[in-house]
């Protein structure tokens, strides 16, 4: 039963018909059976009554919630740099956990980075330099910090270190920031490449990358040293490419086959095999180039499997060519248009949602724009498969009968997602509360009324 009231209070925490006065309730919760939910610390959108509440919540586990909150403002999150627990400020440092590529997390402001940095808690200083939100400009700006680990953060935004801070970090005290500050500077200077090669460590980086001589190049592919990727280094000569196009290992000839500067003819001339779920996320050229359209015509208008996937993963793509990867009828590519691109044909997003089913499938349906609804209720409410029964929930001509009816469903996502929908009966609403697999979804659903989310809070022992 305590499983169940969790599983309910956590609903509650997250519907947003929560009115202030129960939301403030359940901040106020010490630590215990009432804890707050981290549904209620990392909601959108909180009140100042309500971050008041969570900035003076004396459990740190209440603090730390809010601290890594993606839906928080970056300044009302700021407010924890002075908190007394170094978990806390650790974990404001960090920030956000955040697994759906589509949310974009705002750095803390910059005095408050270089106040997290200063703290006397080793924990919290590794926890920001670790953190994936640090804007690059803030970065950059610790090419002189006296510590190695910050001016290795530096390194990684080396396009923003200015040039005449560059050779500081070349010649760093700290080998491991000389190592990183040459692996970036080595794509325009072939002395800084020579030295890497040196290095058993460097090598194989230093040959995907830098900026090769004819005879670094020559000697490294007479020695099959590291093939594949002297395969992709844009420096390296036509006739060597043209060499390692015709090399017996499979790696090579596939990553010479991803060069940006072959003609569509020689490239689809090379023998290479892709495999079926690669996303070709290793295609660098492509990768960075997701914003620039004469990357993306090149990449989505070839015949090469992991470049049209490459150009997949943009959500930049123009509709003409978003429409050619749509006909592609490659599984792989279907799949990232779902994921990246908000104007993803209803019929790749259908596509995906037959071929992978299951959470992916359910994450999809609701949160991408362009998922159909309308006519889904008449499509799928009988169909045998309890995904796309689900489907018809999503249709907003669905009667308040197939809501209930779907809600006894054998298939439990479909009745999890009917108990959520707020067409369904009240009575069978307030009995969804009472299953332990439903209460959740139950008690998120909007339609609740005030004094059923009031009773969840006095059932999961919520001081009033």
């Amino acid at each position: 039963m305590v499983a169940f009231h969790a599983s309910a209070l956590n609903g509650v925490a997250r519907n947003p018909a929560l009115p202030a006065s129960l939301l403030l309730r359940l901040l106020a919760a010490h630590d215990g059976p009432g804890r707050p939910p981290r549904e209620a610390l990392q909601r959108a959108g909180l009140p100042g009554p309500a971050v008041a509440a969570i900035l003076a919540h004396p459990a740190p586990g209440a603090r730390i919630d809010f601290a890594m909150s993606a839906r928080a403002e970056p300044a009302q999150r700021a407010r924890l740099v002075d908190d007394p627990s170094p978990r806390v400020r650790a974990a404001l440092a960090y920030g956000p956990e955040v697994y759906d590529p589509r949310t974009k997390v705002a750095p803390l402001p910059d005095a408050v980075c270089r106040r997290l940095l200063d703290d006397p808690d080793p924990r919290v200083r590794t926890a920001l330099l670790e953190s994936p939100h640090l804007a690059p400009s803030f970065a950059a700006s610790l090419a002189a910090h006296h510590s190695a680990a910050a001016r290795r953060e530096a390194v990684r935004a080396w396009e923003g270190v200015p040039p005449g801070e560059r050779p500081a970090l070349l010649a760093d005290p700290d080998p491991g920031v000389r190592r990183a500050a040459a692996l970036r500077e080595c794509r325009r200077d072939a002395r800084v490449t020579a030295g890497l090669l040196r290095d058993p460590d460097s090598a194989a980086e230093a040959l995907r990358r830098g900026l090769l001589t004819r005879a670094d190049a020559e000697r490294c592919l007479d020695e099959r040293t590291h093939l594949a990727a002297l395969a992709g280094n844009p420096s390296l000569p036509a006739d060597l490419v043209e060499r390692l196009a015709a090399d017996p290992d499979e790696a090579v000839r596939l990553a010479v086959s991803l060069r940006p500067e072959l003609a569509e003819t020689r490239r689809m001339a090379i023998d290479f095999t892709v495999g079926d779920v690669d996303r070709g996320d290793g295609v660098a050229w492509v990768r960075d180039g997701l914003a620039d359209p004469e990357v993306l015509r090149r990449a989505a208008s070839s015949a090469h499997p992991l470049l049209r996937r490459a150009a997949a993963s943009s959500p930049h793509l123009p509709p003409g060519l978003l429409r050619r990867l749509a006909r592609a009828g490659d599984p792989v590519v279907d799949r990232l248009l779902g994921i990246h691109h908000p104007d993803a044909p209803e019929e790749v997003l259908m596509r995906v949602y037959a071929r992978l089913g299951g959470t992916f499938s359910a994450w999809m349906a609701e949160t991408h724009p362009r998922f159909p609804r309308e006519g889904l209720a008449a499509r799928f409410a009988d169909h045998p498969d309890g995904h796309h029964r689900r489907l018809a929930l999503r249709d907003p001509a669905a009667t308040s009968t197939l809501v209930e009816r779907l809600s006894h469903d054998p298939e439990v996502w479909t009745r999890q997602a009917a108990a959520g929908d707020p067409r369904l009966p009240l009575p069978r609403l307030r009995a969804a509360l009472h299953v332990p697999e439903l209460a959740s979804r139950a008690g998120a659903n909007p339609a609740l009324p005030e004094d059923g989310m009031a009773a969840v809070l006095d059932r999961a022992g919520v001081p009033s």
